[in-house]
């Protein structure tokens, strides 16, 4: 079942933060703002407004945290290509008001294993440009769900700075992730106070929830394992929860981000993939499935009740047309 948090941390502007609490050195957080809720709830919300409120949503939360790594320290990092949509960079001057900050990037693209589907390996890895100060406090964003670019980009980036006798001081990573996040920067984590005996800090920030990840034996009808981040089972913020009353459509979604690379970059892939997705639930209906019966699959812990009664095949052909409409000009899905 899913868990609800109920301890909470910073607020500023918009964004509160709740702790998760656990073992381990790593400081994580759950943050939710206006912003990334309609991100996880709207899919409809994508290209340049989907990255804007991003960008914005990150800001808010970056002044909520506060941080004590001084301007010239911090090294924005873009792990390409969904490092990109975080906006870090501006994010970064839009909360503290900096300038003077550096920011690098590099790729690491993972893909299926063709002998094992349910393995992954990095692919396109060659680009990379890394500037590293005398003194560093790290600020990465990405989406993870295996973990499988993460750990490559991670371990990449704590080799590269102990071989140019770099200080890291610090890292604070932003994602619409799965619990791997927090696993893997416990291993970064221990490696920095290893290497470097100035390190202060690792802080994670998951948006709105650290989401469970679609498996092979996860009871969905639909299902794309190892990328899906799903709301099934996950650890959420209570304004998230809250919010998937505001419209039906909300909590049955497929994936919390979908694939967040096309969804900034590359719209004619990323509406096929949602559209297919309502596809599907459109034939559900039309067998038979009614919305209170998948809402009990995909969220069970919500009241049906609330959402009224609902069609499912009106919603979901309502939905097909909402992200139509997104190729249609440059006013349209507003």
């Amino acid at each position: 079942m899913e868990t609800v948090l109920s301890d909470p941390g910073p607020a500023c502007e918009g964004a509160r933060l709740y702790r998760i609490p656990g073992p381990g050195a790593v400081e994580t957080w759950v943050a939710t703002t206006p912003g990334t809720r309609l991100i996880c709830n709207d899919p409809a919300v994508a290209g340049v407004r989907y990255t804007s409120l991003l960008r914005e949503s990150c800001a808010s939360i970056l002044r909520a945290l506060s941080t004590d790594a001084a301007e010239t320290d911090a090294v924005v990092v873009n792990i390409l290509r969904g490092g990109l949509n975080f906006g870090l960079r501006e994010a970064c001057a839009e909360a503290f008001g900096w300038n003077a900050h550096t920011t690098c990037f590099m790729s690491a693209q993972r893909a299926r294993d063709e002998r094992d589907p349910e393995a992954w390996h990095i692919t396109e890895n060659a680009y990379r440009k890394l500037y590293l100060p005398e003194r560093v406090t790290f600020f990465v964003g990405d989406v993870v769900a295996t973990g499988t670019s993460l750990r490559y980009g991670l371990q990449e980036l704590v080799k590269t700075a102990s071989e140019r006798k770099a200080d890291v001081r610090g890292i604070v990573f932003f994602t619409f992730g799965g619990p791997v996040a927090r696993a893997i920067l416990e291993e970064v984590d221990a490696s920095c106070r290893a290497l470097f005996p100035n390190y202060g800090r690792t802080t994670l920030v998951y948006l709105e929830g650290c989401f469970a990840v679609a498996a092979p034996d996860t009871p969905l009808h639909v299902r794309l394992t190892g990328t899906d981040l799903l709301r099934l089972g996950s650890v959420m913020a209570p304004d998230f929860v809250e919010s998937q009353y505001e419209s039906p459509s909300y909590p049955i979604e497929r994936c919390t981000i979908y694939d967040a690379g096309s969804r900034a970059f590359w719209l004619f892939e990323y509406v096929a993939d949602v559209i297919g997705y309502w596809r599907q639930n459109l034939q559900f209906a039309n067998h038979g499935m009614t919305f209170a019966e998948l809402l009990a699959e995909r969220f069970p812990s919500l009241d049906p009740a609330r959402f009224g009664d609902v069609d499912l095949k009106a919603l979901s052909l309502e939905r097909i047309e909402k992200m139509e409409s997104l190729l249609r000009g440059p006013q349209s899905g507003q």
